[in-house]
């Protein structure tokens, strides 16, 4: 599943978003990423055909905790069409730094369906289509009012171990702009009803919603639907998308 991108998505103009994961090696490597939080936002900007960008940390245990994981960081973008996408995600000279110093990367390639909310003010998803039948990607974003971010936290371990359980999620990684204020969670499903079980069904994650709303958590909410288009590049020594076709 390296490469979604047929015909018709070629021959009609839409949005295009990526998310590039890199993970970097002990040492000086893991320092430069660092850096590059603020560095790479001189060079990011200057990229052809960049829409909406940001960077990303990740916290430890798949991202799900407040504990900063210096090894993985996310390049979140988006694009005027499916080739530029492909093109700039492999070519410009940023992205080509994180690929050259990390040990691995993968990007995938989504087309918004759907998007409720802002992010830092602005909606960066232009959703168009509807939704898909087959596999699916969830990203939600919230910026953690900092009087709740204890509360907020608390829940998460929680959700994060109902979420590694779950036979059907095909990826999962919670990354973010600014620790413990801002939390992103991302995520790759079979299917709408697989995903929609999860969300639905009484649990932690169900009660951290109720939580989230009786308490006004969140200061900005983001929430976005995508078609999965296709990637690039390995995540734990193979596509995430595997998974995806290799169900049975």
């Amino acid at each position: 599943m390296s490469d979604l991108f047929n015909g018709r998505s070629r021959s009609i103009v839409i949005q295009i978003a990526s998310i590039s994961f890199f993970r970097f090696p002990p040492g000086l490597s893991r320092v430069w990423a660092l850096g590059m939080m603020g560095a790479a936002r001189l060079s990011l900007p200057k990229v052809p055909g960049i829409g909406f960008w940001k960077l990303c940390g990740s916290g430890t245990e798949e991202g799900f905790t407040p504990v900063p994981n210096t090894a993985v960081y996310a390049i979140l973008a988006t694009w005027p069409d499916a080739e530029t996408a492909r093109h700039q995600t492999r070519a410009a000279p940023i992205f080509r730094r994180y690929q050259n110093r990390s040990t691995e990367s993968w990007t995938v390639f989504l087309a918004p369906v759907s998007a409720r909310g802002a992010w830092s003010g602005t909606v960066p998803f232009d959703a168009s289509g509807e939704m898909p039948d087959g596999p699916l990607a969830a990203l939600t974003r919230a910026t953690v009012r900092p009087l709740k971010a204890l509360r907020f936290w608390q829940r998460v371990p929680d959700i994060s171990a109902v979420i590694g359980d779950d036979p059907n999620v095909a990826f999962k990684i919670g990354i973010g702009e600014v620790p413990l204020l801002h939390q992103v969670t991302f995520s790759i499903w079979p299917d709408r009803a697989s995903m929609a079980a999860f969300a639905r069904t009484d649990g932690p994650h169900a009660r951290a919603i109720d939580a989230v709303r009786d308490g006004d958590w969140f200061r900005e909410e983001l929430y976005a639907r995508f078609r999965i288009l296709g990637d690039h590049g390995t995540w734990n020594g193979q596509s995430p998308l595997a998974k995806l076709d290799t169900r049975p």
